[in-house]
Formats: structure tokens, C-alpha cells, sequence
């Protein structure tokens, strides 16, 4: 199962699981949408492409 990290690993602001704006890495490395962005959708932990994470139903 696909671990749904709360928060942004840059900034900290909050991603509950039904955040549209998460990105995430294939090592599960998550970021918000606008920390993504400013790091060109480059993962910085393992240079890895950051997708949007899929939505979790509470």
C-alpha cells in the first residue's frame, strides 16, 4: 500500500489524503505542488520524476 505522507517534506504544509495538490517520487518522497514546482518536479532526495500522488477517500 502506497504510504500517504502528511505533510510536505520542504515546507510542511499539511496533505491530507484526498490533497490534490501532493506529489510524490517512486520512494514515496512527498512534496506539496508549489515545492514541486520550484524544484522543477525533481525529486532533491533521489533525483527521481514527482507525479501527482493519487486521492485516498478519508
Amino acid at each position: 500500500m502506497l504510504d500517504m505522507k502528511d505533510q510536505c517534506e520542504r515546507c510542511g504544509v499539511t496533505l491530507p489524503p484526498h490533497a490534490t495538490d501532493a506529489r510524490i517520487c517512486s520512494y514515496e518522497c512527498t512534496w506539496c505542488a508549489s515545492c514541486a514546482h520550484e524544484m522543477n518536479d525533481r525529486c532533491p532526495n533521489c533525483n527521481g520524476e514527482l507525479v501527482t500522488r493519487p486521492t485516498r477517500a478519508v
